[in-house]
């Protein structure tokens, strides 16, 4: 009991100093400071947005920013900025569940193929390098039609061609760590590779891949935004930041501010988990942390 109250103790110094550098790190504390908002705007867009997002009002319509709606209105006379906030709340969703079950699958078949049988590797890295073929925006144009656009649409698209990418890192992590000598004297003592992967291996390679999957959600982010504003993605009514994107295009010589309230989200998006990623590498990966 004492040594398991010993571990829990350091674990939660090692996180509290971790917490501490990433604040003092200006690059760092910024882009936490953007994804706080960006979740927060998130979570409480029913409550900040001033208007229903997908309430019309033709007689409003492509109005430009005023004190009544604060990032004017699109064609259909909507307020923007409830339509941004919102939109904020399904990019963010789709990123964090698209890079979920991206990460959870893919470590379960990279442990597979790097710790599994000869011919079960070779099966899963062909379909591996078969999905990796087809760059994303060619997968959704080919199968979105077929499934039909939408938010499911769109995660099954992230999902499938991000597993492989996931897949093949863990790999490589699990091939290198099942060739040291501890993972062979362990397999001599009789130890099932099932429990090695889980106790051993899986503790080592996890912390990585969370921040590599961190510093991909701007990714994600970007690629929702991206189908839905080639109609592949989110449906209409629903707010997206791609759909206003799409909106501005249309109407870019009378309403310019819907390209901005549409790409200035994406962009602190991008900077605000990009920044984050790269500082907790530095933070929690000690092979790459800036003192050594």
């Amino acid at each position: 009991m004492t040594i398991a109250l010993s571990d829990a103790a350091a674990n939660t110094s090692r996180l509290y100093n971790g917490l501490v550098r990433l604040t003092r790190d200006p690059m760092g504390a910024i882009g936490l400071v953007l994804v706080v908002l960006l979740v927060l705007s998130a979570v409480f867009a029913g409550l900040l947005a001033p208007f229903d997002p997908a309430a019309i009002d033709v007689p409003s319509k492509l109005q430009p920013p005023s004190w009544t709606h604060w990032l004017g209105t699109d064609q259909l006379g909507r307020d923007v900025l409830s339509r941004a906030l919102y939109g904020g709340r399904i990019a963010l969703g789709v990123a964090l569940v698209s890079t979920g079950l991206a990460v959870g699958i893919g470590m379960v078949l990279g442990m597979i193929a790097g710790f599994g049988p000869r011919w079960l590797d070779n099966i899963i890295v062909l379909a591996f390098d078969t999905v990796r073929a087809y760059p994303v925006i060619i997968l959704a144009l080919a199968v979105g039609p077929i499934f039909g656009a939408g938010i499911t649409t769109v995660v099954g698209i992230l999902v499938a061609t991000s597993v492989p990418y996931y897949g093949r890192i863990v790999r490589t992590s699990v091939i290198s760590a099942s060739k040291s000598e501890y993972v062979e004297a362990l397999m001599a003592m009789g130890m099932s590779r099932t429990r090695i992967v889980a106790r051993h291996i899986l503790p080592n390679i996890i912390g990585p891949i969370l921040i590599l999957a961190s510093m991909d959600i701007p990714t994600f982010i970007a690629a929702e935004a991206g189908l839905s504003f080639l109609g592949v993605g989110v449906k209409p009514p629903t707010s997206s930041w791609g759909l206003i994107l799409d909106d501005g295009y249309k109407f870019i010589r009378q309403t310019p501010w819907l390209v901005v309230a549409g790409s200035v989200p994406l962009i602190l998006a991008t900077l605000g988990f990009t920044f984050l990623g790269e500082a907790l590498r530095d933070v929690f990966d000690p092979k790459l942390r800036k003192e050594v």
